[in-house]
């Protein structure tokens, strides 16, 4: 049974984990990146699509994302939703793609999105640590239902709390990969 809560807790952080990677990739920082659309949804045919569900999205060069729709029609469509996002780009539609070319950033953007990525780590270890605190409530439930030994609770938590900062310290260094990558010019 112990076992078991430290394996779902691993599994539920490292959810968390994949979670933050997810989010700190459509931070944009100074290269062009795929990622950065990941969140822009496109009115297509009436219903809001993913704009990565219609078009093939790529980065020929370090700061050119090049939009290539798979139906010609959504094009405008697509540079509707750009225009629209919070990514402060301008697309340029030459009739058959979309090529958004990926402004250098300012100082103060730069660390404006360094405090984005820092408060999105937060919110991440403040996911790790709650997961902690219900491991660590569901073990002394099993101690106090008299399943574990008090000495079997205390090696148990032990356990959790090598866990929770294995995974806090992934969080940290992803948190550090992430500002580097914003602050390089």
């Amino acid at each position: 049974m112990k076992m078991e809560i430290h394996k779902n807790l691993e599994e539920k952080m490292n959810k968390t984990i994949n979670a933050l990677k997810d989010e700190l990739a459509s931070i944009r920082a100074g290269r062009a990146n795929p990622a950065m659309l990941d969140r822009i949804v496109v009115e297509y045919y009436g219903s809001p699509t993913p704009i990565k569900q219609i078009a093939a999205i790529t980065a020929p060069e370090p700061r050119i994302i090049s939009i290539q729709p798979y139906d010609g029609s959504a094009l405008s469509s697509i540079e509707k939703a750009i225009l629209q996002s919070d990514l402060g780009v301008n697309p340029s539609n030459d009739g058959k793609l979309i090529r958004i070319i990926v402004p250098q950033l300012t100082e103060e953007r730069r660390k404006e999105l360094t405090k984005v990525a820092k408060k999105t780590s937060e919110d991440a270890k403040v996911v790790l640590r709650n997961e902690r605190r219900n491991a660590n409530d569901r073990l002394k439930k099993m101690q106090k239902d008299n399943e574990i030994t008090e000495d079997e609770l205390k090696t148990a938590q032990d356990e959790v709390q090598k866990i929770t900062d294995k995974f806090i310290k992934m969080v940290d260094e992803l948190t550090e990969k992430k500002e580097k990558d914003i602050m390089e010019v």
